[in-house]
Order: C-alpha cells, then structure tokens, then sequence
C-alpha cells in the first residue's frame, strides 16, 4: 500500500512536493487554504493541526486535523511535506521607527498594495529597498505626486537582461562561474563584481551604494534607475523619527507632508499548526538539515518545502528539496539520526552566541553548490569530468552554458532521456520567441565565442594536465635543454 503523504500549502513548493510524491508511488493529498489552485485538491481546507501519533517513534505517522467550512476531520499521515512559503505574515517593524503613532497618514505593508490607483497626487515614502520595495516605486512614480525611497543599507541594481541581452539569470547561473568563485578570493572577487555593476551606472551617484559595515544585497529592477535620473523617485537615508506629517532622516533632512508610507520590510513565517518544541525550532534555519529536515525528530517524516534564499530560481531549489525529500519518506535515502544533527545545531549555535561564529543561516544561499548538494543525496549530481570523457559536446554546455534544473536529470533517480537535448537547445528556445523580424544573415568575422568553441576544450584539457601532472609535462622539456644550460641552473629548476 502506498503511503500517504499530506502537502500543505499548493503554491509552487507544493506543486513540486505532489509531481515528486507521485513520481515515487506516494499518495499525497493537498490542503489549500483558499479556493485558488492546488494538487490532489482540498480547496479552502485549514490545517489545524500536525501532531506526532503516539507510536511515532515507530511508525512516524501524523495525525493531522483540517477544518473546512466549520466542519473538523482527522486524518493519518505517514509523511507531511510543509509548503505554506515565505510570504504568510507581513513583518511591520513599527517598534523600531520613534513617532511612529504620531503619523496621521496612512500605513501600509507592501503585501497590501495592489495597484497604483488611489495615489495619484501623493507624497509617498516606501521603507526598504529589496525587490518588492523597488517594484513598488517604480510603478507608483507614474502617478504619485513624488515617491520617497528610504534605505538603511544600499543595494546593487542588477538588470534582467546581462550584455548582448541575454536572460542575466542564465548568463550569471554557470558551473564556470562558480568554480571562479570558489577559487579567487573574496576581496577579488567584490572588486570585479563592484566595477562591473558600476559600469552600467555609477550606484553611488544615485545614492544607491552600499552602506559601510552591512552585508551587499541585490536587486533586479530594470526601470528604477532611470526613475531616480528623471527626479520621480527620491532616495533617502534611513528614517531617523516621524512626526505627524513628516519624516527626519539619518542625514538630517527632513521630508515634508508625507501622505502615505509604505512597508516593504519583508516577511516572517511561522507554522501555528504545529506543536512545540518543533513548531519553535523549525523557524530556526540552523536546525533545519540541509534547509529542509528538523533536526529533532526521531522519524525523519516531515519536511520544510521552499523555506529557503536562493542566489536563482527557488523553483530549481524546491523541486530537487521534494525529490529528496520523497526518496528520505521511502527509506531509500537516510539523514544523520537527529541525536547527531541536534548537537551539531546547538554547538553551532552556541558558537554564534559567543560570537565565535558568523550566524550565516538568513543568507542567499549558493545556487549551484545547494543544488548540487542536494542532487549528490540522491545520486543526481552530474560528474562533469566524466562527461568530459564520454561527452564532451554535453560536458562543454553543462560547465560553460546556463545551470538549469535539465542537469539535475541525465544521471540517477528521474533521469529523463530527453535531458541531454534539453541542454544542448536551450538558447534556441530562449532566442526563439525574440526571432519575429528575420534580417538576411551578412558575412561576419568569426566572433570570440567561435575561438572559445574551437580552441576552449583543448585548452581546458591542457590546462588541467599542467595543473595535475606538471611532472610528467616539464620532463621532455628538461632533457631537450639539460645540454643547453648550466648544471648550477638545472639544479634550480
């Protein structure tokens, strides 16, 4: 018999975690609190609990209630895949800005602003500068009287599309890439990142920089730096106090006559539904194994579904979470037994309350390394070296070309034929769709990617020969010149 496994929530996470349960003879049934879409769908149905049953340490089962229009049902589950996302309680820091009650405006969050109607002719100031904050001034410049940007920290600006207008994502997301980043040091590395950003525009002339001491975010906006050259959004530093219409800044100035203040400070998320300790320590990202198990329980049967920062697409990181997750509920992937992780959490832990240790646990994580982290628990991960040997033409495109979710399956459990020619077309399905004007090709001179596609792979291969056997290539060279120099010089060399 199959065994049952409840998803909460079916947003993206919670799609993947059903596709993922299915692919592996699981039988998930969905729990949706609105009537918007879902899997195996119970449509405006509540989770109002998710208890351990009393055998749990033996069967790892759930008891899990739900309320749909007033009516209560239970129900047992052997696995419960927790999907509900990031984005469920607004964070409104109200607490942190003094005069904050004197403000007669209007307070917003950033989830409650819909569209750019009912502003026009207002002073807007929007607190924060992640994604959703630039968003948001940007499309209330349009009709607002003047949008007020207010940042403690700074960020980098980075665009939708990279040089030659190809999808940043893709050109950014490369195995190359990453390998550059682990080997070049940090400081190097910042200092080409920051010239390269500021190549497009100078952020410090736009009072976008970075603030001294804080950790560098980004943002992808396309339209926010022309807004600030044009004058219809304003950056400010950080709100200092409020009074009734007003607002004082860190760097004394103060703004006038402010209608309307919108919060774009994020988001907490928290799972009522569950029961303590495991509903206070599965908010805590350092006693999640690997950002998906807790590390508390006996029976590894539950697990977080797309709680998790990624430098790329949270769609590629969720769906190899469920992959993983599915094969642990089937016993056919293992974690640590949860004595082990429990004391490596609280060690870390302690280490970060002495402040021995930077807490890094509310970082982006690495796209590339989580992925691939991941893929190596269920023997997903491709071996590019092997690919080399037996695929040079597919090795070439999955070191140097986009890392997409496509390498995930030429290996392992899920391996799909078609993986291998996904790969090699997938510029031509980007570039399709922008091919609607067709211009007679003219003869050109052969372009660099042309040399690199001819000459990298030979290059690549001698470069890895020197770096593992500078022995074995530097003899011939030695004995064809041992005649021709000094043995005081051969002795050096």
């Amino acid at each position: 018999m199959a065994k049952r496994v409840a998803v909460i929530g079916a947003g993206v996470s919670g799609l993947s975690s059903i596709k993922c349960c299915l692919d592996e003879d699981l039988e998930p049934t969905c729990f949706e609190r609105t009537n918007d879409i879902g899997g195996l769908w119970k449509f405006t149905t509540t989770v109002r609990s998710v208890t351990k049953r009393p055998d749990f340490s033996e069967t790892g089962q759930w008891d899990v209630v739900t309320e749909t229009e007033g009516k209560q049902e239970q129900a047992v589950f052997d696995a419960v895949m927790v999907c509900t996302g990031h984005y469920p309680n607004p964070r409104l820091p109200l607490e942190s800005f003094p005069g904050i009650h004197k403000f007669k405006g209007q307070i917003l969050h950033s989830q409650e602003y819909k569209s750019p109607e009912g502003f026009q002719g207002k002073r807007v100031l929007v607190i924060g500068l992640g994604n959703t904050a630039g968003d948001v001034a940007v499309e209330l410049s349009r009709t607002a009287a003047q949008v007020l940007l207010s940042t403690r920290t700074g960020a980098w600006v980075l665009h939708r599309s990279s040089d030659g207008g190809y999808p940043f994502n893709m050109v950014i997301t490369r195995r190359c890439l990453n390998f550059i980043t682990q080997v070049l040091p940090s400081r190097v590395l910042n200092w080409i990142q920051q010239r390269q950003l500021n190549k497009r525009f100078n952020h410090e002339n736009y009072g976008l920089s970075i603030t001294k001491g804080k950790i560098p975010k980004f943002i992808v906006n396309d339209e926010l730096p022309t807004c600030i050259l044009c004058g219809t959004v304003t950056m400010k530093t950080g709100v200092k106090e409020f009074t009734e219409t007003s607002a004082l800044f860190e760097d004394g100035t103060v703004e006038e006559n402010i209608d309307i203040m919108i919060f774009a400070t994020g988001y907490t998320f928290s799972f009522p539904f569950l029961e303590e300790p495991l509903k206070s320590l599965s908010t805590k990202k350092i006693f999640l194994y690997k950002q998906v198990f807790p590390s508390n329980l006996e029976r590894a049967t539950l697990a977080l579904i797309g709680f998790i920062s990624l430098k790329g697409s949270i769609l590629a990181g969720t769906e190899l979470q469920a992959r993983w997750a599915t094969r642990v509920f089937k016993g056919l992937c293992r974690i640590p037994p949860s004595q082990k992780l429990m004391a490596e959490a609280t060690k870390k832990e302690q280490l970060i309350e002495r402040g021995v240790m930077k807490d890094t646990s509310e970082d982006k994580l690495e796209f590339i390394q989580y992925l691939d982290d991941l893929a190596a628990c269920i023997g997903a991960k491709p071996s590019v070296p092997l690919l080399f040997l037996k695929d040079p033409r597919l090795a070439w495109e999955v070191f140097f070309g986009p890392c997409t979710p496509y390498q995930y399956r030429l290996v392992g459990p899920g391996k799909w034929d078609g993986a291998r020619n996904a790969i090699l077309t997938q510029w031509d399905r980007t570039l399709k769709p922008l091919k609607t004007r067709i211009v007679p090709d003219s003869t050109k001179p052969a372009s660099m990617s042309h040399y690199l596609k001819v000459w990298g792979a030979p290059l690549l291969l001698a470069s890895l020969v020197l770096i593992c056997k500078p022995s074995l290539c530097l003899k011939p060279v030695r004995d064809h010149l041992q005649h021709r120099i000094s043995p005081y010089l051969m002795r050096i060399w």
